[in-house]
């Protein structure tokens, strides 16, 4: 094999994973449907998570795949003896080193989001209530993360992984207090289904530890604990599926081949747009096997030169130094050159944009900076802000804040928007004559306290407005030692995380902060927000019909916080 620096060496490969989804693991293992393609536990078993369940014995299999010679009536026995299906000569039976069965990997595309989360829905379905779930689906606020499903997800088909992956960013959110069959208590439904989130999310963990692995078996088995509530509801007689039992193998897989990225089918059902998809369409669908195979050859050619092109250029650099991947939230605020409006008096923040109290949140801000060595009481601060005059009558307005990935690793990675909050009022759309609603989405604030895990020294709020002070007007305000950040944000506060989440769903509850029967706010600079947050309302046992998916945050008062819409937020807030 020829490798980076030119130079050509003589490679023994060895056959260790086998990458493929169940018919093909099936195939490629000899082993009947219905049975574990890996170890030999039963089939009338396979929804026991306790039951003794051992690699299938390599051995035994070669010694009856040997038998090929002495006879189809002894073959035919000894694969059914060891296990097989009488299989002529698979291509693994003379590699060295290879054990088919150990080296059969997890698929979290099949396995996980087009095999338990796709029975899932459907169980829910039945459960819950197809029109309920829609109804909630409908009516849940957005956010960069959530993806808005505006005619339900009960009535969907031929759904793909990236589908599956965004219904259950707030799939166990919309079932929290739902009203189930013979009123049946929701306690061990809502611990089923967070135990199949957790273990899918911990699954996907780029790196992992003896104790992610403890939670990654300690989610499994929170689901077995709790699974017989689908019996109990009718919905289901036994759990003998085989990718329900495939889940047992996982912490021993990923201590085996590393974490579950390295051999995920994802990769590979993305090659059948890149190789064969977009290869075909390239063609005039005559003969197209010949100018596929010419598109593709051309196509690696440009690539390879376009590599070389860059190691040319970079040579002189200094040498790369890989780092492993970990679950650091590490990306970049970033805001517009130019405000979004340039003139926005402080009656329209009133009327248009929900800011009710901006003067007061605003005086009181500049009380805090223009004194910054004196602790206040609330009365001082009330005292010291009636006092100051603000000497402008509009300001320049931002509607959104991006945080853009970085290029931590060098690659030269394109940066793309990882996260982002919106918080823009009512307008008239471009080409007809419809009304785009408002938007003022839920932000996780730090106080100054935070650290990159953990909720200690977070608070959610609510922005309303994003905006800048005037220069003329912080010169007359500020001292010149303690000049305000160029970026501010009216923020409307929902009241502190609780001690410890919900012991049925893991998510906290929160609700609006309200002091004399008003909403308090503050103004707070943009960089003390951390990331944007996503709120589930609490819809009591049948959804309010006349909420929607643009005035439910004011509609609700109670909400818990979605722990789902992102790797980073599964860390921190479950």
């Amino acid at each position: 094999m020829s490798s980076g620096d030119g130079a050509r060496r003589r490679c023994h490969p060895l056959f260790a994973c086998f990458v493929g989804d169940y018919p093909e693991q099936l195939l490629a293992a000899g082993v009947k449907s219905m049975e574990c393609p890996k170890c030999d536990v039963p089939t009338d078993e396979l929804e026991s998570n306790t039951a003794q369940c051992d690699i299938r014995d390599l051995h035994a299999v070669l010694d009856a795949l040997a038998l090929i010679d002495e006879g189809d009536l002894a073959f035919v026995q000894a694969c059914r003896a060891a296990g097989i299906k009488p299989v002529v000569h698979p291509f693994w039976e003379d590699l060295p080193y290879t054990n088919i069965f150990q080296a059969i990997t997890p698929d979290v595309l099949h396995q996980l989001y087009q095999g338990l989360v796709k029975h899932l829905l459907g169980w829910l379905a039945q459960a819950c209530g197809a029109a309920e779930i829609d109804a909630r689906c409908r009516r849940l606020p957005p956010n960069h993360h959530i993806r808005l499903f505006m005619k339900g997800i009960t009535s969907l088909s031929r759904l793909s992984g990236t589908e599956h992956s965004q219904i259950c960013r707030f799939l166990l959110g919309i079932i929290i207090d739902i009203r189930l069959p013979g009123n049946l208590a929701s306690s061990r439904l809502l611990k089923a289904v967070r135990g199949l989130l957790d273990f899918l999310y911990l699954a996907q963990y780029p790196c992992h530890s003896s104790e992610t692995l403890l939670l990654l078996d300690e989610a499994r088995a929170l689901f077995h604990d709790n699974k017989e509530i689908f019996v109990d509801l009718g919905i289901r007689n036994n759990f003998n599926l085989p990718k329900l039992h495939a889940i047992r193998h996982y912490a021993s897989m990923i201590r085996t081949f590393g974490t579950t990225d390295n051999y995920n089918t994802e990769y590979t059902e993305r090659l059948h747009i890149d190789l064969a998809k977009d290869a075909y369409r390239a063609t005039n669908h005559k003969h197209e096997f010949t100018q596929m195979t010419r598109w593709l050859e051309r196509k690696e050619k440009i690539i390879r030169h376009e590599q070389y092109i860059k190691w040319r250029l970079d040579r002189d650099r200094a040498p790369y130094q890989p780092r492993p991947p970990d679950l650091r939230l590490d990306r970049t605020l970033k805001m517009t050159k130019h405000p979004s409006a340039k003139a926005v008096s402080v009656p329209t923040l009133i009327s248009d944009y929900g800011a009710t109290y901006f003067r007061e949140a605003l005086a009181r801000y500049i009380a805090e900076q223009q004194n910054p060595n004196e602790v206040f009481t609330r009365q001082r601060l009330e005292n010291v802000a009636a006092g100051i005059h603000l000497p402008f009558h509009s300001i320049p307005v931002y509607h959104k804040i991006k945080w853009l990935s970085t290029d931590a690793r060098g690659h030269g990675d394109p940066l793309v928007t990882v996260d982002s909050i919106h918080a823009k009022p009512q307008r008239a759309a471009l080409q007809t004559d419809d009304v785009v609603p408002a938007r003022f989405d839920t932000a996780l604030i730090n106080d100054g306290t935070g650290s990159s895990v953990g909720i200690k020294g977070f608070r959610i709020g609510q922005v309303r407005v994003i905006f800048s002070i005037p220069a003329t007007a912080t010169q007359l305000l500020f001292p010149p030692a303690n000049q305000p950040p160029k970026h501010l944000a009216y923020v409307e506060w929902f009241t502190p995380f609780p001690a410890t989440p919900d012991p049925r769903h893991g998510m906290y509850k929160v609700s609006r902060f309200i002091r004399s029967g008003e909403r308090v706010a503050s103004i707070i600079p943009v960089s003390n927000i951390a990331r944007s947050v996503h709120l589930i309302p609490k819809f009591g046992a049948i959804v309010p019909r006349h909420w929607t998916s643009n005035n439910v945050l004011e509609e609700c008062d109670t909400f818990f916080v979605n722990c789902y819409i992102d790797r980073h937020s599964f860390v921190t807030l479950r």
